[in-house]
């Protein structure tokens, strides 16, 4: 139940942190933090949670991270299901809590996009469908590798954290005009609940590309990398 918890709680922050910088500072008028203070503040939430519970539940705080893991043989496979359910069940927690805060604003007229996911109409940058799942599965690939790399036994010890942080804001330098940046389906399921756009429709994509990616990074990095 410790490590469910701590799932949870990790994913709570990564959404409401990440999310919350999204709906709500991003386009502050005038001072608003845009793209860079977004990625930079999911990177914060991976960084600082990781280090607050990463040490109880191994700071997933992503199902596609979760099955990375298990296709690594760093965590049982009977774990993943309570793992992915906590994850789901945090970040749905946090965009609730966000809704509530956004609807509070005196001129609230709607959440809109709600810093959801997606692809044609609902990317950024009206990216198709093929880009948005190619950007999706190789970032989580990427993704899966700093993770398993900087947390190998024979790596810098108290370093992975940061590494992975900083890892999660590169990735969202990338690729938030793509998709908005997923790499993290219970990130994605949160905010598509609470959207008045048709992300749900489009939730799949942000499922099945991330977890794609995540196996094919946990087998480069099995294969190729490591020297287990």
């Amino acid at each position: 139940m410790k490590k469910l918890a701590a799932e949870f709680f990790g994913t709570f922050v990564l959404v409401f942190g990440g999310c919350g910088a999204a709906v709500l500072a991003a386009g502050f008028p005038g001072l608003g933090i845009a793209f860079a203070g977004v990625a930079l503040a999911f990177g914060l939430t991976v960084l600082t949670m990781a280090y607050a519970v990463g040490h109880i539940s191994g700071g997933h705080f992503n199902p596609a991270v979760t099955v990375g893991c298990a296709t690594a043989g760093r965590l049982p496979w009977s774990d993943v299901p309570g793992y992915i359910i906590a994850q789901v069940v945090g970040g749905a927690a946090a965009a609730a809590v966000l809704y509530l805060i956004a609807s509070g604003k005196a001129d609230f007229a709607g959440v809109g996009g709600f810093a959801t996911n997606g692809y044609g109409e609902l990317s950024p940058g009206k990216y198709g469908l093929g880009a948005c799942f190619l950007i999706e599965v190789v970032l989580t690939a990427v993704f899966l590798i700093i993770i398993l790399g900087s947390t190998h036994r024979l790596a810098p010890v108290g370093f992975a954290p940061i590494a992975i942080g900083l890892g999660l804001t590169l990735i969202h330098l990338i690729s938030i005009p793509v998709t908005n940046t997923s790499v993290n389906p219970a990130r994605s399921t949160a905010v598509a609940l609470f959207a008045q756009t048709g992300a749900l429709s489009q939730l799949w994509l942000f499922w099945v590309a991330p977890i794609i990616g995540a196996v094919i990074g946990a087998l480069i990095h099995k294969v190729l990398l490591s020297d287990d």
